[in-house]
C-alpha cells in the first residue's frame, strides 16, 4: 500500500523493478539493479554507470550488497548478461554500512588485472570505520548491550541477543579493501566524460557521499534521502554522546540547492522525483517525533527504551529494535543539546530525560 505522502512524489518508471540478476536503464548510461537483504528491509538498489577510465571502456559500480552467496550469484548473472562484455573498472561506495560495502573486496578482486587495478572509492572516514568494524566487535556485543541497558533496554533475552551479535558487521563485511581512493565533498568524478559531484552527508554514516550529475539532473542519494521510509539516524555505543540528528537534518536541507525536478536514485525504494517535497516530509517527520518525545517526557521522565512505543507504532524484531534504540537516543540527545530535555541522574543504572519547563 502506498504511503500517503507519496502523492507528492513522482515515480517515472512506475511499478517497474529490475528482476534479480538483471538491470533496468534509468538514464543513458545508468542502469539500476537490486540485491536482496536478509532483513525486514529486503533489498538494496545498486547502480551501474557506463564509463571509460584510462582509455579502457567498462562500468563503474555504485554500492555492492552484503557478502553472501546469493548476492555473489546475482552479481555473476549481471556480469554474464548486463555488462556488454565490458569490465568493472572501479567500485564507488556511498558509505560503510554492510549492504553498501559488503562485497567491495570481492568485486575489486574479481575485476582487477595486471593492467588495471579495480579500486574502491569511498570517503576516508567511512573506509576507516569499515576497516575497524570488520576486524573488531561492533554493532553488537557486550559494549552495545551495556549501552542499551543504560538507556533502559532491560529485557534479559533482548540483551543476550545483542551480546550474541558481536560479529554482526564482520559476518556481512568480512574484508574491506586494504587500499582505496578517497572521496571528498565537492570532488568531481568524471564518469564517461560526464561530471558527477560528490556531496557529503552526515548523521547516517560518518561521511556519506551522494553523487550528483548536473548534466542529467540525477542524484544517487545513497541512504540520505529515501522515498518511503525515513533514514536511520542512530547513536551507537562507540560514540555514546553522539548527536547525529541535527547533522542529518542540516545535510538533507543542504540538498535543496539541487533542482526540484532532480531524479533521485535511492538505495531503497524506487527512483523518484520530488526531492524538495521529500526533504520537507522528512523534516516534518522528525519535528513530529520531537513533539512526541517532549510530550512523553513532560508526563513522566523517560528512557530511550520507554520511548520506543511512542516513536514506533509497530512490533519490532531484534534487528529493528537495535536501530530503533539508536534512533530514540538520537532524538533525546538532539533535544537535550537544544536545551529542551534534561538528563536526570541515573536511577538503577538507567538514564532518563525530563522536559525542561
Amino acid at each position: 500500500m502506498a504511503n500517503a505522502q507519496e502523492d507528492a512524489l513522482h515515480y517515472p518508471l512506475g511499478a517497474a523493478l529490475p528482476e534479480p540478476g538483471t538491470t533496468l536503464e534509468v538514464a543513458s548510461g545508468v542502469r539500476w539493479l537490486r540485491m536482496g537483504l536478509p532483513f525486514a528491509l529486503d533489498h538494496i538498489n545498486l547502480w551501474l554507470l557506463r564509463d571509460v577510465q584510462g582509455g579502457v571502456e567498462g562500468w563503474t559500480v555504485v554500492d555492492c550488497g552484503v557478502a553472501n552467496a546469493d548476492t555473489r550469484a546475482r552479481w555473476e548473472q549481471v556480469f554474464a548478461t548486463e555488462l556488454q562484455g565490458l569490465p568493472v573498472l572501479r567500485v564507488l561506495c556511498t558509505h560503510m554500512h554492510p549492504d553498501h560495502i559488503g562485497l567491495a573486496q570481492w568485486l575489486c578482486e574479481r575485476w582487477s588485472t595486471p593492467a588495471h587495478e579495480c579500486r574502491l572509492w569511498i570517503s576516508g572516514s567511512d573506509w576507516n570505520a569499515a576497516r575497524i568494524a570488520s576486524t573488531s566487535p561492533g554493532f553488537g556485543g557486550e559494549a552495545a548491550a551495556r549501552f542499551f541497558a543504560r538507556h533502559g533496554l532491560t529485557d534479559p533475552d533482548a540483551l543476550d541477543k545483542v551480546r550474541a551479535r558481536s560479529n554482526y558487521y564482520a559476518s556481512l563485511v568480512p574484508v574491506v579493501p586494504s587500499a582505496y581512493r578517497r572521496l571528498m565533498d565537492g570532488m568531481t568524478l568524471s564518469v564517461n566524460g560526464r561530471p558527477w559531484r560528490c556531496i557529503v552527508g552526515y548523521g547516517h554514516a560518518p561521511e556519506h557521499m551522494s553523487f550528483y550529475s548536473a548534466d542529467t539532473k540525477l542524484l544517487i542519494s545513497g541512504d540520505m534521502v529515501l522515498p518511503r521510509i525515513s533514514t536511520n539516524v542512530s547513536v551507537i555505543d562507540i560514540e555514546p554522546e553522539g548527536n547525529p540528528l541535527p547533522l542529518y537534518l542540516a545535510s538533507t536541507a543542504a540538498l535543496k540547492v539541487l533542482p526540484a525536478d532532480t531524479l533521485v536514485l535511492p538505495s531503497h525504494g524506487k527512483p523518484f522525483s520530488g526531492l524538495h517535497a521529500r526533504i520537507d516530509q522528512l523534516h516534518a517527520h522528525h519535528d513530529e517525533r520531537f513533539a512526541d518525545v517532549l510530550g512523553a517526557c513532560a508526563a513522566a521522565p523517560c528512557s530511550a527504551a520507554e520511548l520506543l512505543q511512542v516513536l514506533f507504532k509497530r512490533t519490532l524484531d531484534l534487528h529493528q529494535t537495535m536501530f530503533a534504540m539508536g534512533e530514540a537516543i538520537a532524538h533525546v540527545h538532539a533535544l537535550a543539546e537544544d536545551g529542551r530535555l534534561a538528563a536526570l541522574p541515573l536511577q538503577a543504572g538507567v538514564q532518563r530525560f525530563r522536559t525542561v519547563a
